[in-house]
């Protein structure tokens, strides 16, 4: 009977708002360990050039593989989506329920920040790469890695991997032997 008026006392300390905190982070956590599963595959993300490259299998496209890629690229953006949402959602609520001014309610709108900007640096990594011949491209920016998935018929070159290398450190100042690049 003691233990459990110890425990009792010890989740009333804790408070609710630490709570809703601690769910938000681990929810944000959840989602950056699901992309990480999904885009970043540490064997074949060696360094730089060529070692950067991923054939995912696709070696010949017909229309069905095709349709397939397309499949992917929709499916992986709707993922991403989906995810951020949750997140966003997550965080909106700790700023909702904590007081203005404390320590969470700054983390709070310091990740929804973060999750804006690394939105925005996806969209224009991924219309720089489209723009350069790679169409479709999901890009997914995760801290200091990103990881391009491309649809491209050719196995990619060196020069290939150095033009969407250049355009992510441009975007995110990301350094190429953290960029994996994803041929699908």
């Amino acid at each position: 009977m003691a233990k459990l008026h110890g425990v009792k006392r010890f989740f009333g300390k804790v408070g609710k708002r630490n709570w809703i905190i601690l769910s938000a982070v681990l929810l944000i956590g959840a989602a950056v360990y699901l992309n990480y599963l999904w885009f970043y595959d540490p064997a074949d993300a060696i360094g730089y050039g060529d070692n950067n490259a991923v054939d995912a299998g696709a070696t010949a496209h017909d229309g069905a593989a095709d349709a397939g890629d397309a499949d992917y690229f929709t499916a992986a953006e709707l993922s991403r989506k989906q995810t951020r949402d949750e997140a966003i959602e997550v965080l909106q609520s700790v700023v909702r329920d904590t007081e203005e001014g404390s320590e969470e309610h700054a983390s709070a709108l310091s990740g929804i920040s973060g999750i804006a900007v690394n939105m925005e640096r996806e969209a224009n990594i991924e219309s720089l790469v489209e723009a350069k011949g790679f169409s479709p491209c999901v890009a997914v920016v995760n801290g200091d890695r990103a990881s391009i998935v491309v649809s491209h018929d050719a196995e990619l070159n060196s020069a290939d991997n150095a033009r969407i290398c250049t355009i992510v450190y441009e975007q995110t100042g990301i350094l190429p032997q953290n960029v994996t690049i994803i041929r699908k």
